[in-house]
């Protein structure tokens, strides 16, 4: 029995999606394909997106000769998907939108990205759905850096913000022999001088920053870095040798996963 083609290709809908700039619907799909016999239908994109693997090894077979494992930045962040008007859609649920400083509804999506610096490029990511799989944010964490362990990178650093910097995560990554950088709450407890612990922000940090004992973990080295405005920040490393000179690099590279992700928003319509 002959069985006839999909009419749609994930190649073709990838098209539509670099030629779209503002609706990125499948109605919207098969409408802009051209009037050509047997052009597919709204129904054939959204097949074709459904024939889609549910994991992520699809994405590391695309981009695995793309990035040097044993080289660059490994960074993780997530991301707020708004689905304002969603009311059937998977994985839609209210949640915090940092850029919208309020709770909305949306999907959250959790991404690894690799970095030498200049080009960026996606390896993992998962969707916050832990009402099915009883995942947390930072289950997925450590599952996408085991994944990235396991397919053999061994990053200079790994990157990453507070919500992600907990003892198990840190803990983590040390089992790993890898560094890390992140950034800490000033309510973090350190102890500075052999005398108890305290919060972080109490704690006089000289510009060349300190070395001080990171409560249940071990030693680390932290700088705070004061903003014009008079913002506060606090970056922790495990490598107590590091410079302030070499610290202020990581904020660019930090800031790469967000272009990533304002990117894929922009010209992906997800």
């Amino acid at each position: 029995m002959n069985i006839n083609p999909p009419r749609c290709s994930d190649i073709i809908y990838i098209d539509f999606l670099i030629a779209a700039s503002n609706v990125f619907s499948c109605t919207e799909a098969a409408r802009c394909y051209p009037n050509v016999a047997n052009a597919p239908s709204h129904d054939a994109f959204t097949r074709c997106l459904q024939r889609q693997p549910p994991d992520t090894e699809a994405l590391w077979e695309e981009v695995k000769n793309h990035v040097k494992p044993d080289k660059g930045f490994l960074i993780v962040d997530d991301s707020t998907l708004d689905k304002p008007y969603a009311e059937e859609i998977a994985f839609v649920r209210r949640m915090w939108s940092g850029k919208h400083h309020r709770t909305v509804k949306g999907i959250s999506l959790v991404t690894l990205v690799w970095t030498d610096g200049t080009t960026v490029i996606p390896v993992d990511f998962r969707i916050y759905n832990i009402d099915e799989d009883d995942k947390t944010k930072n289950d997925h964490f450590l599952d996408m850096l085991d994944k990235a362990e396991e397919r053999g990178f061994n990053p200079e650093f790994v990157l990453f913000d507070t919500w992600y910097a907990s003892v198990k995560n840190l803990k983590a990554i040390r089992k790993k022999e890898w560094h890390f950088i992140t950034r800490l709450k000033g309510n973090r407890l350190v102890n500075p001088d052999n005398k108890g612990n305290v919060p972080l922000e109490t704690v006089e940090i000289p510009p060349k920053g300190l070395v001080v004992h990171l409560k249940a973990y071990g030693f680390v080295k932290v700088f705070r870095i004061v903003s014009k405005d008079g913002d506060t920040q606090h970056w922790v490393t495990d490598v107590q040798e590091m410079d302030e000179s070499k610290r202020e690099d990581f904020p660019k590279k930090s800031w790469k996963i967000e272009e990533y992700h304002r990117g894929i928003k922009q010209f992906c319509g997800v």
